[in-house]
C-alpha cells in the first residue's frame, strides 16, 4: 500500500511538472490505484479535481459525495462491484428537473406560444444532443469515471453517456441545494441557448403550423409553387410562394426547395389575418 501511495504520489508530480492539468480521468486511467474505492475514498482522491468542476458550474456543494456520485458512469460501478453507486439515479431526478424547470422557464418566457409549441421547444433543450452539447461545453467528459471498456471506445465522447451525466450533475445540485439553486443555475446556462434554439424550431415547424391553424379555421391547407429557379446547379436559388384560395400568403428564398417552403410559411403566419374568408 504504501509502495502503491508513493507511486501515485510521484506520477502527480510528474504531471504537474509537464504542466499537464490532470483530472479525474486521469485518476481512473490509472485504475490499479482505484480498485474498490467507495464513493468517501473517490472524493478523497478527487477533490482538487472536483473543486475545478465545481467552479466551471459556479456552485460549492455542501455534500461533495453527490457530485462524485453524478460522475460515476454504472460501468465503472460494476467493474468495481459496487452497485447502486452510480450516477442513473441522479440522471434520473435531474431529467425531472430539467423538464420542470425548462418548461417553467418557458411559459413565463413566450406566453404567445401554444401548449405544442412549447413542447417541442422544450424537447429541443432537454434532448440527447442538446445535452450532451451543454456538457460539452464544460468538459464534462473529462472528470467521468467509467470502466475500461467503455472508457477504451470513447465513452467520455459519447453523446449518450455525456447527457446522462449532465442530467446526474442536475440531480446532484437539486439534492444538495434545493430547487431555487437548481433553477439559478439551470436559467444560467440555457438562457443563451434559448432564443436560438425557439427561432430554429420555429422556422422548422413553420410548415406544419400554418396548415394547423389553415384546417383548423377554414378546414383547408394551403399549396406551394416554385415562381423561379435561379443560379447554376450546384448554387440554386428556389424562390417559393405558399397560396391559400388563390391568394398568395407569403414567399420565401433559400437554396433548396425544402427551406424555401418553411421561410414561404413563416412569412405566411404573419399575414393569417388576411386570408379571404
Amino acid at each position: 500500500m504504501v509502495l502503491q501511495t508513493t507511486a501515485l504520489a510521484t506520477w502527480l508530480r510528474r504531471l504537474r511538472f509537464k504542466g499537464h492539468l490532470y483530472t479525474i480521468a486521469d485518476f481512473f486511467n490509472k485504475g490499479k490505484y482505484l480498485m474498490g474505492m467507495d464513493i468517501d475514498s473517490l472524493v478523497r482522491v478527487n477533490k482538487e479535481q472536483l473543486s475545478t468542476l465545481e467552479k466551471t458550474l459556479g456552485y460549492r456543494f455542501t455534500d461533495l459525495r453527490l457530485l462524485q456520485k453524478a460522475l460515476v458512469h454504472s460501468s465503472y460501478a460494476f467493474e468495481q462491484a459496487q452497485g447502486g453507486n452510480d450516477n442513473e439515479n441522479l440522471e434520473f431526478i435531474g431529467d425531472a428537473v430539467l423538464d420542470l424547470v425548462i418548461g417553467h422557464v418557458l411559459y413565463h418566457r413566450y406566453v404567445e406560444m401554444r401548449e405544442g409549441e412549447l413542447t417541442r421547444l422544450r424537447s429541443s433543450l432537454v434532448n440527447e444532443q442538446h445535452l450532451a452539447k451543454m456538457a460539452r461545453s464544460i468538459n464534462l467528459g473529462a472528470y467521468l469515471a467509467l470502466g475500461k471498456g467503455e472508457d477504451a471506445s470513447h465513452g467520455r465522447t459519447k453523446s449518450s453517456i455525456l447527457s446522462c451525466a449532465y442530467e446526474a450533475v442536475v440531480g446532484a445540485i437539486f439534492e444538495d441545494g434545493g430547487y431555487e439553486t437548481v433553477c439559478e443555475l439551470i436559467e444560467r446556462f440555457f438562457l443563451p441557448e434559448i432564443e436560438g434554439k425557439k427561432e430554429e424550431l420555429l422556422l422548422a415547424d413553420a410548415k406544419s403550423r400554418l396548415q394547423e391553424a389553415l384546417q383548423e379555421k377554414y378546414n383547408e391547407a394551403p399549396t406551394y409553387r416554385v415562381d423561379a429557379e435561379e443560379g447554376p446547379s450546384h448554387q440554386k436559388l428556389f424562390t417559393v410562394a405558399v397560396c391559400f384560395r388563390e391568394q398568395v400568403l407569403g414567399t420565401g428564398q433559400a437554396g433548396s426547395k425544402k427551406e424555401a417552403e418553411q421561410r414561404a410559411a413563416t412569412a405566411a403566419l404573419d399575414n393569417l389575418d388576411n386570408v379571404n374568408g
